[in-house]
């Protein structure tokens, strides 16, 4: 996490937020002295207190479930210094990051199914289209592809959000660079010249 407080004024809750609504991220772990990650979707259930995830079965990070962190990152983008309209000014890069620290656990078997069912539903609702269910698979192709993954729990103890939105400059300054951001080629500098457009107010965390 970037340790300028002037990034650092979002609440837990629109962290939270952010991050059920990306709904990937990077689960990192210490296993036997080294740092082990893995890129998974995920959700967050609606009290903000644990994450749900799967993982492949040969995956090493269920030989070791201890304390973890899950990275979930947002839009992001280079910013030249050109872009400021004003001068002595340096490259930089804004984004936005969320970390979710807790404990990681193994959940058994019986909890496979209703995991599934319940992140299908969550994505499913974002697309425009009838949702996918479990119910339209063969239900032997079903429990051998369930026997390939293994779902965990992450119980939320810390939250913590960067949002890099040129907060340290002045107003006219970081909205001209929103403005160059947001004509920049790509959707996630389109988004990011949104954000930097109206950063997140300093809220009480």
């Amino acid at each position: 996490m970037h340790p300028n407080p002037n990034f650092r004024h979002v609440s837990r809750a629109r962290n939270l937020t952010f991050a059920r609504e990306r709904g990937f991220g990077t689960l990192s772990v210490a296993v036997e002295g080294e740092v082990v990650s893995s890129h998974i979707p995920f959700r967050v259930d609606e009290s903000g207190t644990w994450v749900e995830m799967h993982l492949a079965r040969s995956n090493p990070i269920l030989r070791h479930p201890s304390r973890a962190v899950l990275m979930v990152t947002g839009p992001d983008a280079y910013i030249s210094p050109d872009w400021y309209g004003v001068v002595d000014q340096v490259p930089t890069w804004n984004y936005v990051a969320v970390h979710l620290r807790g404990a990681l656990s193994v959940l058994p078997a019986t909890a496979l199914r209703p995991h599934l069912e319940r992140v299908s539903e969550h994505f499913e609702a974002t697309l425009d289209k009838p949702a996918w269910t479990l119910g339209k698979m063969t239900p032997d192709v079903l429990t051998r592809m369930e026997r390939m993954i293994v779902p965990v729990r992450l119980e939320i103890e810390d939250v913590q959000g960067t949002w890099k939105l040129g907060q340290n400059k002045d107003d006219d300054v970081r909205h001209a660079a929103a403005a160059a951001v947001g004509g920049s080629h790509g959707m996630e500098q389109v988004e990011l010249g949104a954000l930097m457009s109206s950063p997140p107010p300093q809220e009480r965390i």
